[in-house]
């Protein structure tokens, strides 16, 4: 796929402003968490931008609706990890507003995306 550079993208765009966002969380986890639980939502949170950058990189719409698809698993897995947090005790509901808004947001976005790609 040879259109504008991924960074023009809103989705990307909103993508890397979660990471920041969750990158700020995880300072807020309990040290012990550093190798578990935080690794995993930084290691999430990065993939989301990276796979809408990957896949806009790609020859073909097909191949950036797969990795459109694995942002949209890894949206998930954070949605899930922050849960956790939350159910843990880690942090607090309200410590996680922001993050669970641009989460929705980027949800959206990203089918909203894969829809006006495909053929039909």
């Amino acid at each position: 796929m040879k259109s504008s550079d991924f960074r023009e993208l809103k989705v990307w765009q909103k993508a890397m402003d979660l990471t920041v966002e969750i990158y700020s969380i995880v300072k807020l986890l309990p040290q012990e968490e550093t190798y578990a639980l935080s690794g995993q939502m930084r290691r999430a949170a990065i993939s989301i931008p990276s796979n809408i950058a990957e896949g806009q990189g790609r020859d073909t719409l097909k191949e950036f609706i797969r990795f459109l698809s694995v942002a949209r698993g890894s949206l998930r897995e954070l949605s899930t990890q922050l849960e956790i947090c939350e159910r843990v005790d880690y942090l607090e509901q309200s410590r996680t507003v922001k993050s669970k808004e641009l989460m929705e947001e980027i949800d959206k976005m990203l089918n909203a995306l894969s829809k006006s790609l495909l053929p039909f």
